[in-house]
């Protein structure tokens, strides 16, 4: 049986053309309703489903998303690995407006308390969270960009600000002094949520322009990012189409067993409310 593997667009990437047998599936989630519909259909004869994560017309902010819905809505709908495809700024004079960036590591930058934990209320887990990029999946992607000839980095580290006002001059040249890669606003914490449902998942970063540290700052205008913006779009509709049927084909995904020694909670104390709650996801380990 092939994988069913979940795509969650950020920017400017709000369908996957050449689906087949579309549906357009609503979710209900205990934490409250995703971004928007799942899109679910066929992409090569593999089951794929579709998430915009601002919800089509770009109408959520990033600190307005329903991240833990989201990943829960993907849980309940069977998918195992995630790619996830998002617009970045640059922090490095050698990752280029239209390059491609595959990070490995996040930091994370956000402020305004984001639920990024389905543990709450009455049972704890402690997830392993070194690594929060699923390898098998990234290499995917970096070999899937290699093939068409686009340009795309390898390993980095992302830095999850909050958003959604960009960086002041300062904030952005003390990351560069961390040394840190790229800049976006959403995925560490669609990662953190990934891990804990057991969900591999990594990111192909679109960079967009250079944040706000760059001598050619002042003659970046809104309409340049958005013209690199879409150009990236079209590139990362087509890693896609390469990517996910090899995804589909892992049998192993190195999220798969996340949780078997993370929960810490006795298992007669856990809310019965939490057990059916969390049912999707922690169910086989309270039989």
């Amino acid at each position: 049986m092939s994988a069913i593997v979940g795509v969650i667009g950020g920017s400017g990437l709000y369908q996957i053309e050449g689906i087949q047998g579309v549906k357009e599936v609503a979710v209900k989630t205990p934490f409250g309703d995703p971004s928007d519909k799942y899109i679910t259909g066929t992409l090569s004869g593999i089951k794929v489903v579709f998430l915009p994560r601002h919800g089509r017309g770009h109408r959520i902010s990033p600190s307005e998303i329903n991240y833990r819905a989201n990943i829960w809505g993907m849980k309940k709908l069977g998918v195992q690995a995630i790619l996830s495809v998002s617009a970045c700024g640059s922090l490095k004079e050698k990752y280029k407006p239209m390059d491609f960036v595959v990070p490995d590591q996040f930091l994370d930058r956000t402020r305004k308390g984001r639920e990024d934990s389905f543990f709450t209320d009455g049972i704890v887990a402690h997830v392993a969270f070194a690594d929060p990029i699923s390898p098998e999946i990234a290499k995917i992607i970096a070999d899937s960009a290699k093939k068409l000839k686009v340009k795309a980095h390898v390993g980095g580290t992302y830095v999850n600000m909050e958003g959604p006002q960009f960086s002041t001059k300062a904030e952005s040249n003390l990351y560069r002094s961390w040394g840190m890669d790229i800049i976006g606003m959403t995925n560490l914490t669609e990662s953190k949520l990934a891990r804990e449902a057991e969900i591999s998942y990594a990111t192909l970063a679109a960079v967009t322009d250079y944040d706000c540290w760059h001598p050619s700052h002042d003659s970046v205008t809104v309409e340049m990012i958005i013209n690199y913006l879409h150009k990236n779009v079209d590139n990362a509709k087509k890693i896609l189409k390469m990517a996910i049927p090899e995804v589909a084909k892992i049998k192993n995904f190195s999220a798969a067993n996340a949780l078997q020694f993370a929960i810490i909670t006795q298992r007669d104390l856990i809310p019965a409310n939490k057990k059916k709650d969390l049912d999707i996801i922690i169910g086989k380990y309270l039989k």
